[in-house]
């Protein structure tokens, strides 16, 4: 359904846009402001980066590790029946991102995914089944690839998100 292929000339050009480098450290540091704005001006409907690339969003509201603070910021997501598998690349940065230590201390979290909100729970995917998820991942965008190789120094966390209850 989200497939790279399947997706028209410019969502894959906007898609393959942040495998470059000096774009992916913009995007890091801007996309999520713009997202939440459209998302807010949508009323929930879609995000920037849905508009322009097809690709699934879930917005993931964590508890702050550190600060115990709400987050709410929007990540792709890859549909698996009702759980919800996001992956931790941070763009292919130094370090994971934020939310990813968010929910290690926190597992339990709240998503928006297609206009439905629920409370999950994370668990962090490893071995045969992490490698599945981010093989399916990179289906859907290939920026991963390239993520993985400017992240080679560290493994890209895979996450699970699971109804809570």
């Amino acid at each position: 359904m989200y497939a790279f292929r399947q997706a028209n000339w410019f969502r894959r050009l906007m898609r393959l846009s942040g495998t470059v480098p000096p774009i992916s450290w913009f995007y890091a540091r801007t996309l999520h402001h713009t997202d939440r704005t459209v998302y807010r001006l949508t009323k929930g409907r879609a995000t920037f980066a849905s508009w322009v690339t097809g690709l699934p969003i879930v917005m993931l509201t964590t508890t702050g590790a550190k600060s115990g603070r709400r987050h709410t910021l929007p990540l792709v997501a890859l549909p698996d029946g009702d759980r919800v598998v996001i992956i931790a690349s941070n763009y292919g940065q130094d370090r994971n991102p934020a939310w990813y230590y968010n929910l290690r201390a926190n597992p339990t979290a709240t998503i928006v995914f297609e206009g439905v909100e629920r409370e999950v729970k994370a668990r962090e995917l490893e071995g045969e089944e992490r490698e599945r998820h981010y093989a399916r991942g990179i289906e859907i965008y290939p920026g991963w690839t390239q993520y993985r190789r400017r992240a080679a120094h560290r493994q890209i966390p895979v996450m699970e998100l699971t109804p809570a209850g």
